[in-house]
């Protein structure tokens, strides 16, 4: 409560109730001194700072709070730099100016689908919240050849080098990918993801920026998850979340028909290219 509210209060207690000035003080946690003293206009007070700081940002369009407070300090203003700050603010001065967002410029790369295990993954992120409210991320890795998920990992943070970790071993379970299609998040231009794909020669295929049909069947792949899963459950913890999305990957990859591989499920249609490939081979 400002002392000004307090002062009301007072006037109040004492005007309209016949409460004593002492008393209502008390009341008010307000001292009497500081009751009888006159109340200053703050606007009429910082009049002065208010009409610099017009004339230097009137010039000075591009001018931020420091080069005002000093250009100030020049001028043989002896303000304090924290009433300079607040005058500043209540005029709005402090206002984020909006600037041009740099996008990375990426060569639009043919949406080939390459028939042979291993050859592409795809890799992308996605968000949620348990009951509680918490935040988590979703790791998702798929194979473009039979459409399958590779893995889902589920946390609250998930940085560059932990993907690392992910896709280590993914790599132990199922052989290592030829390439890596992703989007250009954060993580996948961190130099912990790059360097790992390096030294293993896998290939990175960055999609366009603001094109994620480029990245088509991950997306497909997480509008699944999103609605069988995500949407689906209210989870309690993140143990919750990852037993659910384990059993879901399970049923995905082993059971659930997928209509672009003639209606057979990823695991089935990986031993049919793979019988089919050992047959060619074979003649």
């Amino acid at each position: 409560m400002t002392p000004s509210a307090k002062r009301e209060a007072i006037r109040i207690m004492t005007e309209e109730h016949g409460v004593r000035v002492t008393r209502a003080c008390s009341a008010a946690r307000l001292s009497r001194a500081a009751f009888y003293r006159a109340g200053m206009d703050r606007a009429e007070r910082d009049r002065p700072v208010v009409e610099a700081l017009n004339a230097i940002v009137a010039v000075e369009l591009r001018w931020g709070f420091w080069k005002c407070y000093d250009r100030l300090r020049h001028l043989g203003r002896a303000w304090n730099h924290k009433r300079v700050h607040r005058v500043y603010c209540d005029m709005r001065l402090n206002q984020l100016r909006r600037m041009k967002k740099r996008v990375l410029k990426r060569e639009r790369i043919p949406f080939l689908i390459d028939p042979r295990p291993n050859a592409v993954w795809a890799i992308d992120y996605m968000h949620d919240a348990l009951y509680g409210g918490r935040k988590f991320r979703c790791f998702n890795v798929i194979d473009e050849a039979d459409r399958g998920g590779l893995g889902i990992e589920i946390a609250t943070s998930l940085p560059a080098a932990r993907i690392v970790r992910v896709l280590e071993e993914l790599v132990e379970l199922y052989g290592q990918p030829g390439a890596i299609r992703c989007d250009n998040g954060p993580e996948f231009l961190s130099q912990a993801f790059t360097d790992w794909c390096g030294g293993k020669g896998i290939k990175i295929l960055y999609i366009q920026p603001g094109k994620p049909d480029q990245n088509a069947l991950i997306e497909r792949f997480n509008r699944s998850f999103r609605r069988e899963v995500l949407d689906a459950h209210l989870f309690e913890s993140l143990i919750d979340a990852r037993e659910i999305a384990e059993d879901w990957l399970r049923r995905y990859n082993e059971i659930r028909p997928h209509d672009s591989l003639g209606s057979l499920p990823p695991a089935k249609y990986r031993e049919k290219i793979i019988a089919e490939s050992n047959k060619e081979l074979s003649t």
